[in-house]
């Protein structure tokens, strides 16, 4: 068993290596340009960051984002999911191609769609005013709610996918047991269904979750320098400011933030597995 363990390890070395090379060392690295300032250790950019009340701002701005972003995917997702694991022939292949074909395009391309659509001649507001439900055009572009909606959309393959892979090997004589016994449709949905389907919501909202607090190209495009994130804050210290310590440190407070979702959203899964 050893032996096979050993020939097994030797195999995956090269991707391991490749896999360190290529992203565990440049994060490495700039987890260490943030504590140097002059080529000695310093803590000095976390201190500056976390005491100025804009940071702060752009930070709990962008946790809040991030955490609606995932809720407002998770309860699009799950019943879609809940479709899908139904789905038998034609019906299942048009929705993994629903799916999965966003997933080939561009994040540009849709956040740039969304633009079009919440823009104040946008497709929304003409329909609104034609329908008689508004007399001028509601502002929605360049607001919070509006990036919270079109990141959702954009990160919703990332949800449905894991909801609908462990739906999908769930056991369905399970609910055809607890329909015997005279179980109702939410007693089935909240002692059966929701527990089983608890570690494939774990791992969609982990996704979600990690895209949604370092996306860069989607709150560009849709909030503009309004209402900055994180990684717009860590894009214009690179390239504007040429302030590499602070884009470093910015970035680092991502990567941290990212690291503990990981392992938390890890640990949860399997804890839950265990309980299963």
């Amino acid at each position: 068993m050893s032996g096979r363990a050993e020939r097994i390890g030797l195999l995956a070395l090269p991707g391991l290596s490749f896999l360190a090379v290529i992203y565990a060392l440049p994060l490495f690295m700039l987890l260490l340009k943030s504590f140097q300032i002059d080529g000695e250790f310093s803590v000095a950019e976390y201190v500056t960051f976390f005491g100025d009340d804009y940071n702060l701002s752009v930070l709990w701005r962008t946790l809040r984002v991030a955490l609606l972003t995932t809720c407002l995917a998770l309860i699009i997702a799950y019943p879609t999911a809940i479709i899908m694991a139904r789905a038998k022939g034609i019906w299942l292949s048009i929705f993994l191609v629903a799916m999965v074909l966003p997933m080939s395009v561009g994040v540009i391309v849709k956040a740039f769609a969304w633009t079009i659509l919440f823009r104040t001649r946008g497709v929304l507001n003409d329909t609104l005013m034609s329908l008689g439900s508004t007399d001028a055009p509601i502002r929605r572009l360049f607001t919070e709610t509006a990036l919270i909606i079109g990141a959702a959309n954009v990160f919703l393959p990332f949800m449905v996918l894991p909801i609908y892979a462990v739906l999908r090997q769930m056991d369905s004589r399970l609910p055809e047991a607890a329909v015997s016994l005279g179980a109702t449709p939410v007693f089935r949905f909240m002692n059966v269904t929701l527990p089983l389907s608890l570690p494939g919501v774990v791992a969609g909202c982990a996704f979600t979750f990690s895209l949604a607090i370092s996306m860069y190209v989607i709150p560009s495009l849709i909030v503009g320098e309004r209402q900055q994130t994180l990684s717009m804050l860590t894009g214009r210290s690179f390239l504007y400011l040429r302030n590499e310590a602070l884009g470093a440190t910015i970035s680092s407070i991502l990567l941290i933030i990212a690291i503990s979702v990981v392992l938390g959203s890890s640990w949860l899964a399997s804890r839950l597995g265990a309980r299963q």
